[in-house]
């Protein structure tokens, strides 16, 4: 078998990552060895593979689903926006170059193609299915002559596509017929049907609707997957959450001691990597939250300052909202501030940038001692050390050289009372050190906090994979599904002008 799937999507997050994900881990558990394909991602949440390769924060989380290693091959095309313009170009894991969406579509793009459909011609050699994940929506028919992760990939590679809707939006019905209607003939032979996502009540009541739209479009429904929380593991878009603030808060489950902790994490422009704090959402007695108000400190245990693509600019923000000053004086209270990554470099003393702002020298908010300087190069590594004396493994993806003048020693960085720096993405997933860091921090905040021994971040996430993998097994239509990743594309599925019905 050297099957295949194409998972497009109605809309951006109408869950495209997470069928992927699960379809992986379905199969997986059937014996079939799968592999995940995302062509091209754009995407601030970023990850190093072991041959140092930066590839999307997702792929690595469908390879897992999938139980093998992530490469380069599984994301050749990552998009890091600098902002809502342009864009840095990361290419087999490595950076090219920074492009504006006029120039990325406007010809490079479609150069690139050659190198997607190699790459998913050696993972189709390799591994008994590939399921690809499409970007946005394959009716961006502004897009589709440079189109290489939709329906330009699933034609030149005869991909069967399966369009994702999330009905917990609404419209679904029309999103679904729409996005069908709107593609060239020569696309709409490839799309199989549809699945359904995040639907609340009783499937009976849906059903009248699935036959109108196989009526309408000639195409069935391989599924209707019911609405979970908790499932939107390593998203794709930081950005979202950094523009509109508070939006993203976990649930907070009993402490194992009288206390919880609340952990506050500010919400800086170009946020990067910010899954980085899902270990500490995963502890029973951590509440964290996004913050983007000063005020909003005033309850907080303890206060991350996450990743960024854009470390000058973030340092700009919070200055502007007053989090800079709020932050300050938590240090000179003794109160815990922890910087991963561009929060790290944003709480050091001054920082030389002529790559990414191009901003020269600019003075940080001083409470670390630490002088940072961007390299052209990009920083992909898989460090490995001792911290808090717990084992430590993290990934590091920066272009911003730190020289530590002093301090005590913590991972690549320092620490100054009770705040922190570290480049080292992924540190906390560290069970060990993960609650010898909690210890301090409550500690430090008065709290009487006790971290639960036996929460192991690694198991949780199996968890999480495992309750995809059942969502398509149990929801999904799965005899079929397996037929039409085996079988290739679809034939004699009708066409549907656009405009229609009548």
């Amino acid at each position: 078998m050297s099957g295949g799937l194409l998972v497009a999507g109605t809309t951006s997050d109408a869950g495209k990552s997470v069928v992927t994900a699960g379809i992986c881990r379905w199969l997986v558990r059937q014996g079939v060895k799968v592999a995940p394909f995302k062509a091209q991602n754009m995407s601030l949440n970023s990850f190093v593979t072991r041959e140092g390769a930066e590839i999307g924060r997702a792929q690595a989380m469908q390879a897992q689903a999938a139980r093998v290693e992530p490469t380069a091959l599984m994301n050749p095309v990552l998009l890091k926006p600098g902002s809502d313009r342009s864009s840095q170009v990361v290419l087999m894991g490595r950076p090219v170059g920074e492009l504006s969406a006029r120039g990325y579509h406007g010809g490079r793009q479609e150069a690139l193609l050659g190198t997607v459909l190699d790459c998913l011609a050696e993972l189709r050699g390799t591994y008994d299915a590939v399921i690809c994940e499409g970007a946005g929506s394959p009716a961006e028919i502004n897009l589709r002559r440079t189109d290489i992760v939709n329906m330009g990939i699933a034609r030149n590679a005869r991909l069967p596509v399966l369009v994702v809707g999330d009905i917990d939006r609404g419209g679904v019905f029309a999103s679904f017929f729409g996005t069908v209607a709107l593609l060239s003939r020569e696309d709409q032979e490839l799309v199989a049907g549809f699945l359904v996502n995040k639907f609340r009540g009783d499937v009976s009541l849906l059903e009248p609707g699935l036959d109108m739209l196989k009526s309408l479009t000639g195409r069935r429904t391989y599924g209707v997957l019911p609405f979970r929380h908790g499932l939107g593991i390593d998203e794709e878009d930081g950005l979202r959450v950094s523009l509109r603030g508070s939006v993203r808060e976990s649930e907070v489950s009993s402490p194992v001691g009288e206390d919880i902790l609340r952990v506050a994490v500010c919400a800086i422009p170009l946020m990067s990597n910010f899954t980085d704090v899902d270990a500490l959402a995963a502890e029973p007695g951590v509440v964290v939250r996004f913050v983007d108000r000063a005020e909003e400190l005033a309850d907080a245990d303890l206060v991350v300052v996450p990743g960024t693509r854009g470390t000058v600019r973030a340092l700009e923000w919070l200055r502007e909202r007053g989090l800079a000053d709020a932050i300050s004086r938590r240090a000179a209270e003794g109160r815990p501030v922890l910087g991963i990554c561009g929060g790290f470099q944003v709480l050091g003393e001054h920082i030389e940038d002529e790559v990414e702002s191009r901003a020269g020298h600019v003075e940080g908010l001083g409470l670390l001692p630490v002088r940072v300087r961007f390299a052209r190069e990009k920083t992909l590594t898989r460090p490995v050390g001792e911290a808090l004396g717990e084992h430590v493994e993290g990934y590091e993806i920066h272009h911003g050289i730190a020289q530590v003048t002093g301090g005590e020693p913590f991972l690549d960085g320092c620490r100054v009372g009770e705040v922190w720096g570290t480049h080292w993405h992924g540190s906390l997933e560290a069970d060990g050190f993960r609650r010898a860091f909690l210890r301090e921090v409550a500690a430090a905040a008065g709290r009487r906090f006790v971290p639960a021994v036996g929460t192991s971040f690694a198991a949780l996430r199996e968890e999480q994979l495992d309750r995809l993998g059942d969502l398509i097994e149990e929801h999904a239509d799965t005899d079929a599904l397996w037929r039409l990743i085996e079988s290739g594309a679809p034939t004699g599925l009708p066409f549907i002008p656009p405009g229609a019905p009548a």
